[in-house]
């Protein structure tokens, strides 16, 4: 079974639920202010043999930035233990709708995974159409995963710098305009307020409908040109650390834009250190 689509709706999941074609992945996770676990929430509730991939977790315990990106070794042996083989579809959720399971699209895109789609709407449209669920733990069967990284599609530090000085290269920044700007506090303590010299903004629930589903193409289309985004031409896509970003990337491969790279560090990286340059304002 071929994805020919970033997205799948819930008709599509649950048409396949009970069959070995698929692998279904609930990558929930919440900003800290909100008071809420992923995990906590998935052990209630979740789409019937579904397992839990923790960003926080799955990360580089090498360094303070929040979720970057683990060596493939180590989630090579991660995935493995989750029993997402490269040889099944999978399938990522959250419970909000289209957030932080873009950053697990991602990811596994990275670690070398072609046949990833994210469920349009999520565990939120899914509970809305009264579809079956189940509480508790998974135990998936542990298979082997061959490390890989595909490089393409992800930038960092350095890699922004070359970006940003030469001034040729599309960044796009998927916080709110206010924070973008530098008129609201960053939620992560100690860091500057604003944005990259030359960043263009597209907040990430302009490519979002209130219904928890990416926007259709053409909707997508329009915001993409309206935040000044030429489409056929690469963008690299931040946030404040890498999982709005994923966002983006999401929505520009919705229309065909499916190397996308994202900023892994992200404003978590560059608005905590003093040697980077910051711009506020529009």
């Amino acid at each position: 079974m071929a994805l020919t689509d970033p997205l799948v709706s819930t008709a599509w999941l649950a048409d396949r639920l009970r069959t070995d074609e698929v692998r279904v992945v609930d990558g929930s996770w919440h900003m800290p202010a909100a008071g809420r676990s992923g995990r906590e929430e998935y052990l209630q509730a979740h789409i019937p043999g579904a397992v839990f991939f923790d960003i926080d977790a799955i990360a580089d315990p090498a360094t303070d930035l929040p979720h970057m990106l683990p060596s493939p070794e180590a989630f090579a042996k991660a995935a493995g233990e989750l029993g997402l083989s490269r040889d099944h579809a999978v399938v990522v959720y959250d419970t909000v709708g289209i957030f932080s399971a873009a950053r697990v699209w991602w990811t596994l895109r990275v670690m070398g995974y072609d046949q990833v789609a994210v469920l349009d709407g999520g565990f939120r449209q899914w509970l809305a159409e009264r579809r079956p669920v189940e509480t508790g733990e998974v135990s998936p069967r542990v298979v082997d995963v061959a490390p890989a990284f595909n490089a393409e599609l992800v930038r960092d530090l350095e890699a922004v710098r070359t970006m940003l000085a030469s001034g040729k290269d599309q960044i796009l920044d998927a916080r709110p305009l206010a924070r973008f700007r530098g008129e609201a506090a960053e939620p992560r303590p100690g860091l500057r307020a604003g944005h990259m010299p030359g960043a263009l903004n597209l907040p990430f629930d302009q490519v979002v409908a209130p219904d928890g589903r990416l926007k259709s193409p053409e909707e997508l289309r329009q915001a993409f040109k309206a935040a000044g985004v030429d489409v056929k031409r690469p963008v690299v896509t931040t946030c404040g650390s890498g999982v709005t970003a994923s966002v983006l990337a999401l929505a520009l491969a919705r229309i065909g834009a499916d190397r996308t790279a994202v900023y892994d560090g992200s404003w978590a990286e560059w608005g905590g250190r003093d040697d980077t340059p910051v711009a506020t304002g529009a």
